[in-house]
């Protein structure tokens, strides 16, 4: 009998622990209730209190980034070079993508180039999309009530109020979907109007001041500019303008959900699940992948992939004539694989992270929530009865249905707006990889347009040779407009770092027509890429130059641009230019008539207007005649002929020469051939060694000298033959 009567005395027990916790419960409850107001406003307080702490830390970090910011720059003043050595230099000064200020900074840098005012075009779509995301938010707390509205007809069994339910929610779906058409027409639009401004602001700084020039000849720090121009561009217009809607949208819905849920089910409840949320949020944060960094890597790898496949098509005869196709295929395959398993690392990367992501969002904040919605049914709350009455009244069935129902939709909408928030912060490390890459973009451009580059050397002598070229590479030489050339102690650096000449001095006036000779690599381009302002002038000499409309320079391989026959011809001017300077095709037909050239415009049936890939419809002979006749159209005082005669006859070459000398045209001409110096005066002779002879020109005593040294030479060469034939006749 004893186990049978313990059963009772257990389960006594039992059920008297259970009344003991509901009564512990409810008189919490009471209690709780009671001071309802009081716990309220010392939550309110705490958070108020927390959130001016927070700000305050916030303004001391940005003061304490500032001044480390300020004493860097000044340490970098000391020891900043204008070109670069250090072969780890460069990652050195690699940016880490980050949410920082530099980050900040950047953005808003480019948001005014993107925004240019509060007039703009883009600042009136900004406000319209703002004015249809309120819109849309007020619409969805319409539609969550009317599902609740529904629901509740159909538990009461109301067919009529049904129907009527049923079609007003089908009429408030014109203006929901409109909404929603409206603002993916906004963001699209946004898009394109970023990508506009953004585009226009590069190009203008780009195709100024030979800025493009720079980045791809004396600066190594952007190694793909058309991938950033052509691709990251858009991404980063795309990113933001998306950015923008999936930031403000969840924003505002979190705020208007969470003041509709804070009178159904009270505001501390609100407050500690939000509470709840914000901890998980800080956690997964924490547990975020840099993306940021991952998507600017990205972007550089195709960007160097893509590069590799430009220079192969650049290259393509050189490739082909040695046989490297399989070395260059090895090199694009590696640029490849490289990228695919970058690709392959962040895609195993955001698949654990959307898994902890998914999980947290929509399941364990999906509990949280539906412990949230059931405070009104298990809780009498002051006011929060049906109607908002302020008393506590007994819900009926449909009642709690319709409160359940509307609380749950609001809550769902408010989990979702955290939960694209939460989706945002991924999108922001993308963005910030866009940023920096582009920013990166018009720093370097600002520099070079500063005169400031930075560029890894590697000096023929070593880096012992690079130390000792420091000061003269860090130098500034100056630039003055005159009306002839003089260069003062200039020196002559290689694209390598090299000093080839220390000091070159000579002075050429209008009519002296110039011959540059000397070996290869002893600095005649360098010395024609100063005098065309490309390069900087280093050290502390100085350059009198005309200004650059008043030099041309014809290279050997001509520039062909994409375009019509007449704009081989006048380029870079365009028609309405050539009109404007009183030119017509009758005056440009007796220029090609001048150089045998007239059949090019009776060889295609649009003649002047006839357009073809130049540079692979005329040879090399035809290119460089057609390279004259633009000279003869511009008539400049100067002109800078880089081999400019290798492919044509020595009659053609005749006619050019006599040509460009009637019209007035200043000759500097680099070249070998020796049929060329009876048409200058003065010779500019390099050795090699860094020295060099700057004298007149006596094209006939040259000649003769020349002839005499070419037969001494020849005899020179048969002196062993003869002390050998010699040795044989006294032997015998």
């Amino acid at each position: 009998m004893a186990p049978s009567q313990s059963k009772p005395a257990l389960g006594s027990a039992a059920a008297s622990r259970e009344r003991t916790i509901r009564g512990i419960i409810s008189q919490l409850t009471t209690l709780y209730l009671s001071n309802r107001t009081r716990i309220s406003r010392a939550v309110y307080i705490t958070l108020f209190v927390a959130l001016v702490n927070r700000i305050r830390h916030a303004i001391a970090e940005q003061k304490a980034a500032s001044a480390r910011e300020a004493a860097a720059k000044r340490d970098g003043a000391l020891s900043t070079s204008t070109i670069s050595d250090d072969p780890a230099d460069g990652t050195k000064r690699k940016k880490k993508v980050e949410l920082n200020r530099e980050f900040f900074r950047s953005l808003l840098r480019l948001l005014r180039i993107v925004v240019p005012g509060w007039r703009s075009k883009e600042t009136r779509l900004l406000i319209s999309h703002s004015f249809f995301l309120v819109v849309r938010t007020l619409l969805s707390l319409k539609v969550a009530a009317m599902d609740g509205a529904i629901v509740k007809a159909l538990v009461k069994g109301n067919g009529r109020e049904f129907m009527m339910r049923i079609v007003w929610w089908m009429l408030i779906a014109v203006p929901a979907t409109f909404t929603n058409s409206m603002l993916s027409y906004h963001q699209a639009e946004l898009s394109l109007r970023y990508r506009t401004r953004l585009t226009q602001y590069i190009h203008d700084k780009y195709l100024s001041q030979l800025t493009f020039y720079g980045i791809s000849a004396l600066d190594d720090r952007i190694k793909n500019p058309d991938q950033l121009i052509a691709v990251d561009v858009a991404k980063f217009s795309n990113s933001l303008a998306e950015l923008y809607s999936n930031l403000a949208k969840p924003l505002l819905d979190m705020t208007i959900y969470t003041f509709s849920l804070s009178k159904s089910v009270g505001g501390e409840g609100v407050v500690f699940m939000s509470l709840l949320v914000q901890l998980s949020a800080s956690v997964m944060r924490a547990l975020t992948p840099p993306f940021g960094k991952y998507v600017a890597d990205e972007a550089r790898l195709e960007g160097e992939f893509r590069f590799q496949h430009s220079r192969l098509i650049d290259h393509s005869e050189e490739v082909a004539l040695y046989g490297g196709h399989e070395a260059e295929k090895d090199t694009l395959d590696k640029g490849y694989f490289t990228l695919i398993k970058h690709v392959n690392y962040i895609l195993r990367r955001r698949f654990y992270h959307g898994f902890m992501e998914d999980f947290v969002i929509k399941y364990f904040w999906g509990a949280l929530g539906l412990l949230l919605c059931s405070v009104p049914v298990f809780v009498k709350l002051p006011g929060g009865g049906p109607g908002g009455t302020g008393t506590a009244v007994m819900m009926n069935m449909g009642d709690r249905t319709e409160s359940f129902v509307t609380n749950r939709r609001m809550l769902l909408s408010a989990s979702d707006a955290f939960g694209r928030m939460m989706f945002s912060y991924r999108e922001i490390m993308e963005l910030a990889g866009y940023t920096s890459r582009v920013a990166t973009l018009l720093e370097v451009m600002d520099d070079i347009r500063a005169g400031h580059f930075e560029k890894k050397l590697v000096s023929s002598s070593g880096s012992a040779g690079i130390e000792n070229n420091e000061a003269v590479l860090k130098g500034r030489g100056k630039v003055v407009e005159s009306k002839d050339i003089e260069f003062i102690n200039v020196p002559i650096i290689s694209p390598n770092g090299d000093v080839l000449v220390k000091a070159l001095s000579f002075s050429l006036k209008q009519g002296d027509h110039l011959l540059v000779v000397g070996p290869n690599g002893c600095g005649k381009s360098s010395l024609f890429r100063i005098l065309g302002g490309l390069w900087p002038v280093y050290g502390g000499g100085t350059v009198y130059k005309p200004p650059f409309a008043d030099i041309f320079y014809i290279p050997q391989r001509p520039y062909l641009s994409r375009g019509s026959l007449r704009q081989q011809v006048i380029y870079p001017d365009s028609l309405r230019t050539m009109r404007s300077k009183g030119v017509s095709d009758g005056d440009l037909l007796a220029i090609l008539k001048t150089l045998q050239l007239e059949h090019l415009v009776e060889l295609y049936p649009e003649g002047w207007d006839a357009e073809a890939e130049w540079r692979d419809a005329l040879s090399g002979g035809l290119q460089q005649r057609v390279a004259m006749a633009r000279l003869f159209y511009h008539r400049p005082r100067y002109a800078i002929l880089d081999e400019c005669t290798s492919s044509v006859t020595l009659d053609t070459e005749k006619i050019m020469y006599d040509k460009a000398k009637s019209l007035g045209i200043t000759l500097m001409t680099v070249s070998h051939r020796r049929s060329l110096w009876k048409y200058h005066s003065k010779i500019l002779q390099f050795d090699g060694q860094g020295n060099y002879v700057f004298t007149k020109l006596d094209a006939d005593k040259r000649l003769k000298l020349e002839d005499e040294k070419e037969d001494l030479d020849v005899l020179l060469r048969q002196v062993p033959e003869i002390e050998r034939r010699i040795q044989e006749l006294t032997a015998a």
